[in-house]
């Protein structure tokens, strides 16, 4: 599975678990979907900025879930 494809099923997941109500889930999935992130960006995947956007989106998403 390629890193575009890791990337978006790590959201899904952050997705699913807060909308299940497992804040614990959803932190955990966040915690797995940051290196993703990280790693897109240094291979030149996605821009730095759009990288820290998600990243905050995502974060805001699972403090909300608790």
């Amino acid at each position: 599975m390629g890193l575009r494809a890791r990337l978006r099923t790590s959201v899904k997941n952050i997705a699913k678990a807060v909308a299940a109500g497992d804040p614990q889930g959803a932190q955990a999935a966040f915690k797995k979907a940051v290196p993703l992130i990280d790693s897109g960006v240094n291979k030149k995947f996605m821009h730095k900025n759009k990288a820290a956007r998600h990243k905050s989106r995502l974060n805001r998403l699972v403090r909300q879930a608790q």
